[in-house]
């Protein structure tokens, strides 16, 4: 049974381990950010393809490394409206992020994108078992990913 006192303990459980894996973003910590997520996790993320599976094709480590590799020094990477409803086993949150920095190619990046992840809690600690990004595109007929939109 969810009492108040273990809903509130689980959304600042929930909340120091987005804050945690912000920051193990912004100090291109790879294992700081794998660690956030279970054994088995469904990825929908900006990157190509449509959908990683763990095991499968998640991109793990190795191209969580790549994507650190494609800046110069270090990842902006901040969080805003973070929403947490939780259960007393599966939860999920949903925030706006900001992805900036310097590419390695010298382009600038400045984007902001929405995201959702599901979490589950197991064995005592939460772990993300989905995780689902986007940016909205615009609907002229064009195509177009619409990354210039700020909150």
């Amino acid at each position: 049974m969810t009492t108040e006192n273990n809903k509130t303990n689980d959304e600042e459980q929930i909340r120091q381990l987005k804050v945690e894996l912000t920051n193990a973003i912004r100090r291109n910590d790879v294992d700081g950010v794998v660690s956030r997520f279970a054994a088995e996790t469904v990825m929908f993320i900006l990157a190509p393809p449509l959908q990683y599976k763990t095991g499968d094709n998640a991109p793990g480590a190795t191209g969580i490394q790549e994507w650190f590799d494609s800046f110069q020094g270090a990842i902006g990477y901040e969080f805003r409206e973070l929403q947490i409803t939780t259960g007393e086993t599966v939860a999920f949150c949903h925030s706006l992020n900001r992805i900036s920095g310097t590419r390695s190619d010298g382009e600038k990046t400045d984007i902001w994108m929405r995201e959702t992840l599901g979490l589950r809690k197991i064995e005592g600690e939460w772990k993300i078992t989905h995780e689902h990004q986007s940016v909205p595109f615009y609907m002229d007929g064009s195509g177009k990913a619409a990354i210039d939109l700020e909150p």
